[in-house]
C-alpha cells in the first residue's frame, strides 16, 4: 500500500514538468486501450450523441418551461418564480442522495434511468402546459391552476434531478472510464462534452424562442415530439458505447457496502457523512471553488439582462452580444486542452480564474464609477464576456482536477454534493435580486459575484500552494523534481523535500 502511495505522489509532481501530467488516477485499468483508435474514435461519437441529445433536450425544457409560463400567467412572475425555485431548491437538496446510487449501481442502468426520468417528466409537462394554454378553464380556476402549477413544480423537480444524475454518471464517471490512462483522450473528451453544452445552452433557447414568437402551442408540442423522438436514439447510442467499451462493465467496488434499514436517522447520517468525506478529500478546494463560481449575475442569464434592458440596450442587440459572449466561451474549449497540455490543469486552473478575477473586478468597477449609462454597459459588457474565457477554462482544469483525483468509489458522492453546492450557490445569486430588486440597485449583486469570484481565486490558489509548494513557477529558485512523499489533504502544505 505505501508503494501505491509513493507512486501516486510521483504522478502529482509530474503536473510541474513541460510534458502532459498525469494527476493521481486510482481506479481505472486500462482496459480501454484493447480498443483500436477507430474503435475508440467510435465509442466517443456515441458518446457525443447521446450527450448531446440529453443536453440539446434539457436546454430546450428548461428554457421553453419559462416562456410556457409567460404565456399562461402573462401579468405575473410569480408562478415562473415558484416553479425555478422549486426546480433548484431540488437540486440542492436532494443531490447529493444521488451520489450513493451512482456509486454502487450499474453504470448502464443508472444512465437509462436518467433519460428515462427525464423524458417522462418533460412530456407529461409538455401536455400539462398544451392543456394550461388552450383551455382557459384551466387558468381561471385559482384553485385547479394552482393545484397544475404545483404538478407542474413537482415535475420540473423531477427532470432536474434526472438531468444531474444523467451529467454526474457521464461527465464524472464515464468520460474517465472510456479515455482509460490516456489523458489525451481525457481532455478532448472533456473539451467536446463542454462544447456540446455551451452550444446547447445558446442555441437550444434560441431555436425554441423562435418558434415560441410564431406560435406557443406549437412551441410546446415542438418540445415535446423532440424529447419523444430522440429518446431511443439516446437509450441505445449509450448502450452500444457501454457494450463497447469493456472498462464500464467492471464493478466499481471490491465489496458490497453495507445495507442498513432506511429511516430520517440514516438518511441524516448519511448525508453528513458525504458531506465530511467531500470537504475531506483532496480535491475539495477545486471543486468547491467551481461550485463558488455559480453565486454570479454578470452572465447572459435572466438578472443582467433585466438590468442591460433597463439601461436601454435593446433585445436584439443583447441577443448579439450573448451571441459573441458564446463565442468566447467555446474558444476557451479550444485552448484550454492546449494549455493544460503544456503546463498541466493544476497551474492552467490559476491562471484561467485569475483572468476571471481580473474581468469580474473591472466591470463591477464599471458600476461605481460615475459615467454615462452608455460607457458602463460598453464597460460592464465586454468585462464580462471577456471573462468567460477565464470561467470555462478554469471549469475545464477543475474538471480534469477532480476526474483524476476522486476515486472510482467515490465519483457519484463527491460530485452529487458539488452539484448541490453549485444549486445553492445560484440560489443565493437569485436572491440577491430579490434583496435588490430595483436596476440603480444592480451595482450590489454585482459586487457580490465579484467578491465570490474572489474567494473562489483564494480558494484555488491555496490548493495550489499545498500541491506545489509555490504560487508561481520560477523554474531558477525552486526544486521542481523535489519529491512529495506523503499523501496529503487541502488543508495540508506539503513539505519540501530537504525537510524529510
Amino acid at each position: 500500500m505505501a508503494s501505491s502511495h509513493d507512486e501516486a505522489a510521483e504522478h502529482l509532481l509530474e503536473a510541474d514538468e513541460p510534458g502532459p501530467p498525469s494527476l493521481n488516477r486510482f481506479e481505472t485499468d486500462d482496459e480501454t486501450s484493447g480498443l483500436t483508435e477507430r474503435e475508440h474514435s467510435k465509442a466517443r461519437r456515441l458518446l457525443y450523441i447521446s450527450h448531446f441529445l440529453s443536453t440539446w433536450n434539457s436546454r430546450l425544457f428548461e428554457f421553453g418551461a419559462f416562456l410556457f409560463l409567460a404565456t399562461i400567467y402573462p401579468r405575473t412572475l410569480l408562478p415562473a418564480s415558484i416553479y425555478a425555485l422549486a426546480r433548484a431548491a431540488s437540486a440542492a437538496i436532494l443531490s447529493p442522495y444521488l451520489g450513493s446510487y451512482i456509486d454502487t449501481g450499474n453504470r448502464l442502468r443508472v444512465v437509462r434511468l436518467s433519460i428515462v426520468g427525464q423524458r417522462v417528466a418533460v412530456t407529461i409537462s409538455c401536455i400539462l402546459f398544451f392543456l394550461m394554454a388552450n383551455v382557459n378553464h384551466l387558468r381561471d380556476d385559482q384553485l385547479l391552476s394552482a393545484l397544475l402549477l404545483a404538478l407542474l413544480s413537482a415535475l420540473a423537480c423531477v427532470e432536474k434531478l434526472a438531468w444531474v444524475l444523467n451529467t454526474i454518471a457521464v461527465e464524472r464517471d464515464w468520460v474517465v472510464t472510456v479515455a482509460g490512462e490516456n489523458d489525451e483522450r481525457l481532455r478532448l473528451l472533456n473539451s467536446q462534452m463542454r462544447r456540446i453544452d455551451l452550444f446547447c445552452k445558446l442555441v437550444g433557447p434560441l431555436a425554441i424562442a423562435f418558434v415560441n414568437n410564431a406560435s406557443p402551442s406549437y412551441a410546446i408540442l415542438v418540445t415535446g415530439a423532440m424529447t419523444l423522438l430522440s429518446v431511443l436514439v439516446e437509450y441505445f447510442a449509450i448502450a452500444r458505447v457501454y457494450n463497447m467499451v469493456p472498462a464500464l462493465k467492471l464493478p466499481k467496488t471490491t465489496s458490497q457496502r453495507p445495507h442498513s434499514q432506511h429511516n430520517l436517522w440514516t438518511t441524516i447520517k448519511e448525508a453528513v457523512s458525504g458531506a465530511v468525506t467531500y470537504a475531506r478529500h483532496p480535491a475539495f478546494l477545486p471543486s468547491f471553488s467551481l461550485a463558488l463560481l455559480y453565486l454570479t449575475v454578470l452572465s447572459f442569464a435572466g438578472q443582467m439582462i433585466t438590468y442591460l434592458l433597463a439601461l436601454g440596450l435593446s433585445s436584439g442587440l443583447i441577443g448579439v452580444l450573448r451571441g459573441v459572449s458564446a463565442v468566447f466561451e467555446l474558444s476557451a474549449t479550444w485552448f484550454a486542452p492546449k494549455i493544460m497540455a503544456r503546463i498541466g490543469p493544476v497551474r492552467a486552473g490559476i491562471w484561467f480564474i485569475n483572468w476571471e478575477i481580473l474581468c469580474v473586478a473591472i466591470a463591477c468597477a464599471f458600476f461605481w464609477i460615475d459615467l454615462s449609462p452608455a460607457y458602463t454597459a460598453i464597460g460592464t459588457v465586454s468585462a464580462v464576456i471577456a471573462s468567460r474565457v477565464g470561467l470555462w477554462g478554469f471549469d475545464l482544469s477543475a474538471q480534469i482536477i477532480v476526474q483524476e483525483e476522486v476515486e472510482l468509489e467515490n465519483r457519484g458522492t463527491f460530485s452529487s454534493q458539488e452539484f448541490a453546492l453549485q444549486n445553492i450557490f445560484e440560489m443565493l445569486a437569485f436572491a440577491s435580486t430579490i434583496v435588490f430588486p430595483r436596476p440603480a440597485d444592480f451595482k450590489y449583486p454585482a459586487t457580490v459575484s465579484a467578491i465570490a469570484v474572489g474567494i473562489a481565486g483564494i480558494l484555488y490558489a491555496t490548493f495550489v500552494r499545498a500541491r506545489r509548494g509555490h504560487l508561481i513557477h520560477l523554474s531558477q529558485c525552486v526544486d521542481r523534481k523535489g519529491p512529495h512523499r506523503n499523501p496529503h489533504h487541502w488543508w495540508q502544505r506539503i513539505p519540501n523535500s530537504s525537510t524529510e
